[in-house]
Order: C-alpha cells, then sequence, then structure tokens
C-alpha cells in the first residue's frame, strides 16, 4: 500500500502543502511550470487522493444503491448491465443488493445504503411492498430515489417504467385474434402494481372483444418468477378447465413451467393449449415450442433510471430544483411457436 501524503511532495519539491494540493486540483493561480513539477513528482511516488477524505470535503460518495427482487430473472440482469455501463461512464460505483422479494430486507438494505451516504438510489419493488414509508423517508432526507419496473405510484419520484396494461392487452387481443377464445392468466400476486397492471389488461382485452371475464380462469402465482408455480397451476388449470385453449402468464418463467407441464403430459403447444409469456428471458428460445413473448427494454430501463438518477444528484448538490420524470418504454410482441398453430 502506497502512504505518500500531500506533504512528502510538498517536501521533496521544497514547497508548501497548499501549493501542492492547489496544482493537483488545477488552480490557476499556480503557474503551468509548478504545476507539472507537482505533477510529475505525484505520479514518481505513486500518490493516490484519500477518496475518504475528498468525500468528506465535497459531501459525495460517487456511489449509487441498487436494490433488485432477485438477480434469477433474467430481466434483471439485462437492467443491471444497463445501469452498469451508464454508472461507470458518468464516474459512480455501484452498490447492488437483493431483496429476494421480501419487503423486511427491502428496508433494511435501503437503511444500510443510506449509512454507507450513497449519491442516490435505485429500487425495484419486492412483492410483498406495500408500506412506503421507508422510500418516503430516504427522499424527506434529500437522498435521490428512482424507481423502475415494479413501482409504487403513490411515491412522489422520477420512475421508469412500461406500461404493463397495454403490454398484457396487446397480448391477450393478440391470442384472440389468433382464435383463442378460452384464455387463463397465470397473474402474480395481488400487491405489485406491474401483477395488478397485467391483470387489468388481461381483463380489459377480453372485455373489448367481447369476451366474459371468468374470475376461475385466474390463477394465482404467488412466487413469480418460479416456474413451479407455472407447473403447478398449470396442471391445476386442466383438471378444473380441460377445454381452455391457451395461457397469459405473468413471466415467461411461469409460462415455461406451465409448457413444461404440458409437455411431460402429453398436451400440444400451441395445437391444444396456446402459452403466451413476458419478459423475453433467454430461455424462452430454448424451451420446446420457443415462447411467444412480450419484449421489455430491461438495458433501456437500467440505463435511462441511472442517468435520471445521476442528473437528479447533480441537481441536489448544486441546489437547483428537482423535476420528477415519468419514463415510459415500448414493448413489442416476439412471436414464436407457443402460439402459431
Amino acid at each position: 500500500m502506497n502512504d505518500t501524503k500531500l506533504i512528502d511532495i510538498a517536501s521533496a519539491l521544497g514547497i508548501s502543502v497548499t501549493t501542492v494540493s492547489k496544482a493537483l486540483k488545477g488552480y490557476t493561480d499556480i503557474s503551468k511550470a509548478t504545476r507539472a513539477r507537482v505533477i510529475e513528482m505525484a505520479d514518481k511516488m505513486n500518490y493516490m487522493p484519500n477518496s475518504v477524505a475528498v468525500n468528506l470535503r465535497t459531501n459525495e460518495t460517487k456511489t449509487i444503491g441498487v436494490i433488485i427482487p432477485t438477480t434469477v430473472h433474467h430481466f434483471f440482469s439485462i437492467v443491471l448491465n444497463g445501469i452498469l455501463e451508464e454508472a461507470e461512464k458518468r464516474g459512480y460505483l455501484v452498490i447492488i443488493l437483493q431483496s429476494n422479494e421480501k419487503y423486511e430486507l427491502e428496508k433494511k438494505q435501503l437503511a444500510l445504503l443510506l449509512q454507507k451516504r450513497v449519491d442516490g438510489i435505485l429500487i425495484s419493488l419486492s412483492n410483498e411492498t406495500d408500506d412506503f414509508s421507508h422510500i418516503n423517508e430516504a427522499i424527506r432526507k434529500k437522498t435521490p430515489v428512482v424507481l423502475f419496473d415494479k413501482i409504487a405510484k403513490r411515491v412522489d419520484c422520477s420512475k421508469v417504467i412500461i406500461n404493463d396494461a397495454k403490454a398484457a392487452f396487446d397480448a391477450v387481443s393478440y391470442l384472440i385474434n389468433k382464435g383463442f377464445k378460452k384464455i387463463a392468466h397465470f397473474r402474480g400476486s395481488y400487491i405489485p402494481q406491474n401483477s395488478i397492471d397485467r391483470f387489468l389488461g388481461y381483463k380489459r382485452a377480453l372485455e373489448a372483444h367481447g369476451i366474459e371475464y371468468d374470475s376461475k380462469l385466474v390463477y394465482v402465482c404467488d412466487n413469480n418468477t418460479d416456474f413451479e408455480d407455472g407447473y403447478e397451476n398449470a396442471q391445476k388449470l386442466m383438471t378444473e378447465h380441460p377445454d381452455v385453449d391457451a395461457i397469459f402468464a405473468i413471466t415467461d418463467l411461469v409460462a415455461i413451467g406451465a409448457i413444461k407441464y404440458f409437455n411431460e403430459a402429453g398436451i400440444r403447444t400451441p395445437e391444444q393449449v396456446a402459452v403466451f409469456g413476458f419478459s423475453n428471458w433467454f430461455m424462452s428460445t430454448v424451451i420446446s415450442p420457443k415462447l411467444t413473448t412480450i419484449d421489455q427494454p430491461g438495458y433501456e430501463m437500467g440505463h435511462k433510471a441511472v442517468s435520471i438518477l445521476i442528473d437528479e444528484i447533480v441537481d441536489t448538490k448544486e441546489l437547483r430544483p428537482v423535476k420528477h420524470q415519468i419514463i415510459e418504454l415500448p414493448t413489442r410482441i416476439i412471436e414464436r411457436e407457443s402460439t402459431v398453430r
């Protein structure tokens, strides 16, 4: 470890510590010749500035905290790529924490990030989070917060989202236009906003096409990142409603679980039951038949979320007013084998 300090450089050059400090910071009242000598000596002595001391002086850590529900889901891996690449370009380190879809853990992690004095925080909420006081408290303390993907409409901060209701409406409308009439929905739990919105989109699409909504065709997946929910609900669905002809699933993993059950049970997809997913997870092209799905722009979501956050960090530091934004990114249907007869 190199322990070279400003005083060591000053002694070697026979100048004051103040002059060395100003030279390294590029102050204009230090001559170019002196600055060149200081930089040369600093390099020769392998001087590294004390980042902790710098952070204390500037009241910033150049660090961003990110809380995500899970790293298992391919979508969040893609989001993190966007976050990390943009943060690095703009000179910020990133601390990544995983809530495991647990509210209490999410709350503890947010408190930990505040203790670490991160400059701003990105959060995608857990499936259990229906109390947002911990987020509001961070905002009250003037820590910039941006929510992405799983958000809370009641929290006053910037958000980067897709229109889940519209994407679901488009997915179910696609199935109906393909001739499918008895469409089940494997939904997420009742708390997450994206689960609520996708259910509403499913229901509205049925109504818009003159198909009566049947609550018995809606099955709840408590862990909507788990293919076992899809497997078990598909088994239950075919026992209770053997004449169903399509499923719209909350995520690709749930959809893949359903296809796995159908493959094992000898139920042909899509000839007997079509399956439509959500996210465009990489496994959607590996499963047989390949999965039709909604493509979410994960990389763009991460990139945009961290870009907005850093802008708000800078505005907060410069005492400029922060204008919150709601950014809605587009989705698209990726048609594959699981819905094409």
